[in-house]
């Protein structure tokens, strides 16, 4: 394995009712970070064999709201390649979002999605044998 810049990895997840925190059914800001780390550990396993470790976020951006019965879309390039450090580009996206003013369980494809969360940081992995 090899790992490259411009390796992507992406992840959707639909977003429960149960992650709703705050009024007009919002989720924290946290959950696209929890969905970075998850994306973070497929893109080192692709790249390097390893799940590596997250070592921290040089800029996180939260630029729309995150709501139950999104799906959301995580994304993580590769962009920085070290002995054992690797620089990451995150990107979030709602791709569907609940409708719910046109039924209970009605819902919409977003075209184009809404960004939602940015964020750059580096990830860690063993050194290569």
């Amino acid at each position: 394995m090899t790992a490259e810049p411009g390796l992507t990895v992406t992840h959707r997840r639909y977003v429960p009712h149960a992650h709703a925190h705050y009024g007009g059914s919002l989720v924290d800001g946290a959950y696209s970070l929890g969905l970075f780390g998850d994306v973070a550990t497929e893109l080192c396993v692709r790249a390097d064999g390893d799940e590596g470790l997250f070592a921290g976020y040089s800029d996180v951006e939260f630029l729309a709201p995150l709501r139950a019965g999104d799906v959301v879309e995580a994304t993580a390039t590769l962009t920085r390649v070290g002995t054992r450090s690797r620089g990451v580009r995150f990107e979030a996206r709602v791709v569907c979002r609940a409708a719910p003013e046109r039924g209970p369980s009605a819902a919409d494809v977003l075209d184009p999605p809404i960004v939602i969360t940015r964020a750059t940081g580096t990830v860690v992995v063993p050194a290569a044998q």
